[in-house]
């Protein structure tokens, strides 16, 4: 794997919607000198799966972005929000 083209998405803070982090990994995913088919194979997932991402038609699960991130050199991190209302 490339990591030269996936450093800037190492830094990458989650606080952000399902849709960007899914966004993330796609942006991902194309700097990567991989195919998507190696990746899949790479991140133990399904190679059906990772196109329906890739194409919109489909969001992941937590396990599956966990292996795809973990592949690229990607960290996910939950972290509580800083202006939480009522609190």
């Amino acid at each position: 794997m490339r990591t030269e083209g996936v450093a800037h998405w190492q830094r990458i803070v989650y606080g952000v919607g399902m849709s960007q982090l899914l966004d993330a990994i796609r942006e991902a995913i194309e700097a990567s000198d991989e195919t998507p088919a190696a990746i899949a194979r790479g991140a133990d997932v399904a190679k059906s799966q990772l196109s329906r991402m890739l194409s919109g038609e489909r969001g992941l699960s937590v396990d599956t972005l966990e292996r795809l991130a973990d592949y690229l050199g990607l960290e996910l991190v939950i972290r509580a929000k800083r202006n939480r209302k009522g609190r």
